[in-house]
Order: structure tokens, then sequence, then C-alpha cells
């Protein structure tokens, strides 16, 4: 009887301090269990010594597989891209900073035999964290929460398991910037929770400290992709804005029965309302376009430049068969 095969997808950049010690622990948790596994790691253009350690790594585990994007894509598109690429009847993606145990991975795979598609896990402790940091991260949580009436979960990062249709689903949502925690719920299949203590980073120092860049990026696809509520904040300040500016005509005309010269103050106030309203529909409006633009455009999320042990898949290629998705 042939064995389930497990994918496990490793999206990184620059990480050749963690990934020795990673791939040991991969191996470890892996020897002896009695399902297959392959080693997916995908390689953002990393500029340090990160693919001559894989090729290294391969020459003495076939399990270890790897591929190279041609240009910086992201992580969620190379966790996408590696979803694509892999076999596995199971499929698990996780960063490479070892935060993430290992370890926990059989786990997992408790919960996809009982029935699950999609294995969350959410860190109840988080070791090692800047504290600015950590409460910067949960009150974006929290935001996006709020803003998609509580259908994503708080503290659960990207160290998931999907079955494989939940995985080709996944893949087929034409989406870019996708937001894959909120996306993994979204999808719905019999999804489950585990508990974990996150640890600090085994070496090196974070890619994503502070009020980086990326964290601003995700918590904005994470609010536009499962919300429409900014677009109705500005839809009832608009409103807000007209009642207010009747309040003021009336208090001008109030102004001028007796003798006082304030409308020029209330009008100038009346004007820069207006404008202040205008530009920050302009703004909202404008990010749901540009999604709208990244969307039909046609791009592909990822182009690969180099596999090893895997077969290219062209994102524009990845249009699922039906028949393949399986009830």
């Amino acid at each position: 009887m042939k064995s389930d095969l497990v994918s496990i997808i490793l999206s990184f950049r620059n990480e050749d301090d963690n990934l020795p010690e990673l791939i040991r622990r991969l191996q470890a948790m892996a020897d002896g269990r009695p399902e297959g596994y392959e080693f997916i790691f995908v390689n953002d253009c990393s500029s340090d010594r990160s693919r001559d350690l894989l090729v290294e790594g391969r020459a003495k585990d076939p399990r270890i597989k790897f591929m190279t994007t041609a240009r910086r894509s992201g992580p969620s598109e190379c966790v996408l891209a590696g979803l694509a690429a892999a076999g596995g009847d199971a499929m698990i993606y996780m960063d490479c900073d070892l935060q993430d145990p290992p370890e926990l991975i059989p786990e997992l795979l408790g919960h996809w035999r009982a029935g699950c598609d999609v294995v969350h896990t959410r860190r109840s402790i988080r070791l090692g964290e800047d504290p600015l940091r950590m409460w910067l991260t949960r009150r974006a949580y929290e935001l996006i929460n709020w803003t998609s009436r509580g259908q994503m979960p708080i503290e659960a990062g990207d160290f998931k398991l999907l079955s494989r249709r939940a995985a080709q689903h996944m893949i087929a949502m034409r989406e870019h910037d996708p937001y894959l925690r909120g996306l993994a719920v979204w999808m719905g299949f019999p999804q489950v929770f585990v508990d974990y203590e996150r640890q600090p980073r085994f070496c090196g120092q974070s890619k994503f400290s502070g009020l980086h860049r990326n964290a601003v990026k995700t918590m904005v696809a994470g609010v536009t992709s499962f919300s429409f509520l900014p677009i109705y904040l500005v839809v009832w300040a608009g409103l807000g804005g007209l009642g207010l500016a009747a309040l003021l005509v009336l208090a001008g005309l109030g102004a001028l029965a007796v003798g006082e010269a304030a409308v020029p103050w209330l009008l100038a106030a009346l004007a820069l309302f207006c404008w202040g309203s205008l530009m920050a529909a302009v703004g909202v409006t404008g990010i749901y376009v540009a999604r709208i633009y990244k969307d039909v455009r046609g791009r592909p999320r990822w182009i690969i430049a180099e596999a090893q042990g895997l077969e290219i898949v062209p994102d524009r290629a990845m249009i699922p068969d039906r028949a393949m998705i399986r009830a």
C-alpha cells in the first residue's frame, strides 16, 4: 500500500545561518515516520550562501528539493509557488528561522488524518520578540479581525497544514498580494488549531523587525482582502460632513444676524473638511483599485529561474482541472 507523501514548503531569503540546523531537525523529525517526505525550499533570490547549502544538502538527501525565483516575489507568492510544485497528500508551509518547531509536524498530521483539511498553529507565547513589535502586531491582528467580523484568527501565523484539495483551491485563487492567513480560513473545510510556544530565531536577525514595510503591507492586504468597512467608513464620514456643513451654514447665518464676522472662518473650515474627506475617500478607494489593477493585469505571481528535484510550474498554467480537486 502506497504511503502518504508530506510536502514541507519553506519560503525564505538569506537564511544560510539557519538552513543547516533546520535541515537537521527536519530530517530527524521525518526519519522513522511512516509517511514519505519532501522538503521544498523556495529561495526568493537570496544573496548569501543559501543556494550552495541546498545543493550540498540535496547531494546527501534527495528529499531536499529547491527552486530559486528569477526576481524577488515575496513570502506569500513563494509559498504558492512551492504549493504548486509539491506532490504531497498533505502540505505544510513554514518559515526557515526555526521559530516554528518542525517537531510539531506529526501532531498536525494527526489532525489531518482525523479529517481536517486546514490545521492552523496558534502562538500561545512568543519568545525573544521585540515588545513594541509584538504590541503593534497584536493591534494589527485585532484591526484585521474587527474589520472582517471576527473571521480571522489572532496569533495564527504562516505555519499551517493544508490537505491537497485545500492547497489546490488556494493556488487557484487569482489574487496578488494574497493574505494567506485569511484565505486559509476563508476557504472553509474542516479546520482546527494547535497551540505552541514560538521560539526566538535560531540565528541571525529578523528580516522584518520593527514597523517594517512588509508588516504594513500585510495589514493592508488583510483588511482590504476581507472587508469593505473602510469604504463604508468613508460613506459615513461623507454623510457626517454633509450634516456638519448644514450646521455650519446655520451657525454662519446666526453670526451674520448678530453682526459678527464669522462667515469667512466657517467657510474656510468647511472647505478644509470637504478637502480632507475627499482625499481620504480617494485614498481608500485607490487601495481597492490598486488591488483590482494587480489582479486584472495578468502578471504571474512568481517566476522560477531554477529548480532541482522539482518541475517548474508557471503561475498562469496553474488553473486546476476540476477532476483533480477531490470532493
